[in-house]
């Protein structure tokens, strides 16, 4: 019931947050720890963080248009691989930002961090937890991956390059290729 209820502020929130541009913005979602969000070390549970960054992703899949393009198309958007780095612990009633942005992407995947961004008393605002997700939006009816070219295309954002894949996003994608051919 707590995501519902996250779910539905986010939804209620969009419009003060405006359009997002996948290729430049950073999406920004505010959230509080809930009780439900703790583990028996009463901090926030380590698979919690992944469901508070599906609300960061489903904020920029609204805000960009992805979202209704590919309902109006009848594809799903899916995460293939991800990788998550704990830093600081996210304790009861802390208030907290999901950060979201992408990357770098290639012909039919899209990788995007997501941070959970805290006020440390000791290290001021620092992430709490960061990770990169690799994935794209999956076209039941041909049975694969729709390009991203098409997809930023779809969005109004035609001819747009990918930035280059950093070394943290390349390492990343290599440790997730290498896993998938071990598979």
């Amino acid at each position: 019931m707590n995501l519902y209820l996250r779910l539905i502020w986010m939804l209620l929130t969009l419009r003060w947050r405006g359009a997002f541009n996948p290729a430049t913005d950073t999406g920004r979602v505010g959230l509080i720890v809930m009780p439900n969000d703790l583990d028996l070390n009463f901090h926030v549970n380590n698979g919690r963080y992944l469901t508070l960054m599906d609300i960061g992703r489903i904020d920029m899949f609204i805000r960009t248009g992805l979202l209704r393009v590919a309902r109006k198309h009848g594809w799903m958007p899916v995460i293939a691989a991800g990788k998550i780095r704990f830093r600081h612990e996210m304790r009861l009633f802390q208030r907290f930002r999901v950060e979201t942005r992408i990357l770098y992407w290639n012909d039919a995947t899209v990788v995007m961090e997501h941070r959970c961004v805290i006020n440390h008393p000791r290290h001021g605002e620092t992430a709490a937890a960061i990770a990169l997700m690799r994935g794209g939006f999956y076209d039941r009816k041909a049975k694969g991956f729709v390009a991203v070219a098409r997809l930023m295309e779809e969005i109004g954002l035609a001819q747009v390059e990918s930035p280059p894949a950093s070394p943290e996003v390349a390492a990343f994608l290599a440790a997730e290729d290498a896993l998938k051919r071990a598979g």
